[in-house]
């Protein structure tokens, strides 16, 4: 494995004599740094998948707690949802 094969794709490689070669690798790097960054959806689905092994593992070992958990949060999304449409209703 080269040097340029374990760096992840946002980081400059080191050694880079040619100036054109270190702009284009600076370029590369800087853009691909803007799309991490910037794919909002692949954010949402990476905490996602981590927060649903989080509780997975919470309800492993607390499954009474994981229960009162999905109970307050049921209540907490119903509440909003009826100050919502009760809000439109009126």
């Amino acid at each position: 494995m080269t040097n340029s094969e374990s760096l992840p794709r946002t980081a400059v490689p080191g050694g880079i004599v040619d100036p054109v070669a270190s702009a284009r690798a600076e370029l590369k790097a800087a853009l691909a740094a803007i799309e991490v960054k910037g794919n909002i959806p692949r954010r949402i689905e990476k905490a996602s998948v981590r927060g649903a092994a989080k509780a997975r593992v919470f309800a492993d070992r607390n499954p009474i707690g994981a229960i009162a958990a999905a109970v307050g949060v049921a209540a907490v999304v119903g509440g909003a949802v009826w100050a919502i449409a009760r809000a439109i209703a009126r």
